[in-house]
């Protein structure tokens, strides 16, 4: 392991003089600390974390708490979070729950064992009003950026999500102006406040258009390829006549058109499908799917920011971030009824 010292050696320098220059302290000369600075990186120099921390009394660590980083959704957050983090001069901690409380929480005491400096967390959803956790995070004064939208146990925190109401409202819009009147919506998980916006979303979309919600319509699918396919067998199995399906989600859009495709039904002459996120799966799939384009990388980014705002003490608010709706070849006018 290569050592100050050596570095010191090679360059003809004192160790002080090669700990100021690798940490571009002002009383070195600019051509010495370029000096020094390339010799450190020939011989392969590597900064002692640890030994740093201990100095400044900071880990220069983020934890990083998500659901699953195979989840399309997070893996371009985790992208920006990672790489402005390390631009910053920031590691990152990761730790999965799968949606679990108690993985959660191991998580995050795993981190909070670390001393890392500040949590990202994906929070899981439940229905209780306070989780112990979270409690302990307010006690620590942790600082803490949600990634997606607050629930009561986790209201005190700063959040950077999507504007899902609105994105949703626009699908059913786009649905309703192709001529669309009955539409199925397949609802997300029903603890989860994001996917009470985005069915609020669809509702306030047909009461603008003189509807209320059909619940014949309505079915119950949750986030992911297998709940989507499950919502599609359950619509055929009950002779569901909408003409057209907006899916909560991208991958359960997926599932229910590949078991609608399945069915022996065309998409979209037969009838239309949407979803929700826009990862790579919708642009590929074998139809095209008209879907809500999140603003992934951007969200990550913008938590990196208000993470770093945080740090120096200063006031973060809660920011949501639009989202826009891309139109593909998965939803057209239905087709007329036969005469």
């Amino acid at each position: 392991m290569v050592r100050l010292k050596d570095i010191a050696r090679h360059a003809g320098v004192a160790v002080m003089t090669v700990s100021k220059a690798l940490r571009d302290a002002p009383d070195v000369s600019v051509a010495t600390k370029a000096r020094i600075k390339a010799l450190a990186q020939q011989m392969g120099y590597v900064p002692n974390s640890f030994a740093q921390g201990l100095r400044s009394k900071t880990s220069r660590i983020f934890g990083l708490v998500i659901p699953s980083i195979t989840n399309p959704i997070f893996s371009r957050i985790v992208f920006a979070i990672e790489d402005r983090a390390r631009e910053l001069g920031y590691d990152i901690l990761l730790a999965h729950t799968h949606n679990l409380p108690d993985r959660e929480e191991y998580g995050i005491r795993r981190m909070l064992s670390r001393r890392v400096d500040g949590l990202f967390i994906s929070p899981v959803y439940r229905y209780e009003a306070e989780s112990r956790i979270y409690q302990e995070l307010i006690g620590r004064q942790m600082p803490v950026v949600l990634l997606g939208p607050p629930a009561p146990f986790c209201k005190t925190f700063v959040s950077i999500e999507i504007e899902e109401h609105i994105a949703s409202y626009n699908v059913t819009q786009h649905l309703l102006k192709l001529g669309h009147k009955q539409i199925a919506y397949l609802t997300g998980p029903p603890v989860a406040p994001w996917a009470h916006e985005r069915f609020s979303g669809y509702r306030r979309a047909l009461r603008e258009a003189n509807m209320e919600v059909d619940d014949k319509l309505v079915f119950q699918a949750g986030s992911t390829i297998e709940d989507g396919t499950k919502a599609a067998l359950q619509m055929m199995n009950e002779k569901c006549h909408a003409t057209a399906v907006q899916a909560v989600t991208d991958l359960v859009a997926v599932g229910c058109a590949e078991t609608l495709i399945a069915q022996g039904l065309r998409i979209p002459d037969d009838i239309s499908v949407a979803g929700f996120g826009n990862i790579m799966t919708a642009e590929y799939f074998r139809v095209p799917l008209t879907t809500v384009r999140q603003p992934k990388f951007r969200l990550g980014t913008a938590a990196v920011e208000a993470m770093m705002t945080l740090l120096r003490g200063q006031p973060v608010q809660h920011q949501r971030l639009t989202a826009e709706l891309i139109e593909r070849k998965s939803t057209a006018p239905p087709k007329p009824k036969a005469a």
